[in-house]
């Protein structure tokens, strides 16, 4: 029995060292691309971890307060909604304003409309990977270096730290979505009506 034990002891150590080491990788798959499909899917993760939705995507108002409109989803401030009104000395005492449905904002730099990033033509679905890059990397409009910066509340400057491949996967993504007709009102800078 004694002679047993240091036998167990060497097993158990030999099993904590191959239970610790990392597992080996297949060269095969390593270096792989990732598929459409499998950017698409971190593309829908990513969405909807940083939270893409809260102003892209219309509201409906219910008892829980408001959630999606599915059918709409991604398709940016409704083009017939009312704009935010905010009162004569909302802006004046530092306040932003949104809308009911948070796709529109009023604050000192104007009125900002949440873009169509659905897969239609009216969103993202005629943009090149470049202009998606573009808009999050530098916060060009449309992704065009001659057009204005993208404005409050847009976090592209956070948004630009992403990897090139997440950026990728989430316009990957946002193409297989369901394309929604709706062209969003122009920005309206402050003091302009």
């Amino acid at each position: 029995m004694k002679a047993l034990i240091p036998i167990l002891l060497i097993a158990c150590f030999m099993g904590v060292l191959i239970a610790c080491s990392p597992a080996k990788s297949d060269p095969q798959t390593d270096n792989a691309a990732p598929t459409k499909d499998s950017l698409a899917k971190r593309g829908a993760y990513l969405v909807t971890a940083m939270g893409c939705n809260d102003c892209h995507s219309p509201k409906k108002m219910t008892a829980m307060g408001p959630v999606v409109d599915t059918p709409r989803m991604l398709s940016g401030f409704p083009a017939n909604a009312p704009v935010p009104a905010p009162g004569p000395n909302d802006i004046k005492s530092g306040l932003v304003v949104f809308n009911g449905d948070l796709t529109a904002c009023v604050g000192p730099w104007g009125t900002t409309f949440s873009a169509n990033i659905t897969s239609d033509a009216t969103g993202i679905g005629s943009w090149k990977p470049e202009q998606f890059k573009n808009a999050l990397r530098h916060g060009k409009y449309k992704g065009l270096d001659a057009e204005r910066m993208l404005m409050p509340p847009m976090p592209w400057e956070d948004f630009g730290h992403l990897s090139d491949q997440d950026i990728e996967a989430i316009f990957d993504y946002l193409l297989t979505t369901k394309p929604v007709n709706n062209v969003v009102p122009a920005f309206k800078p402050a003091g302009k009506v």
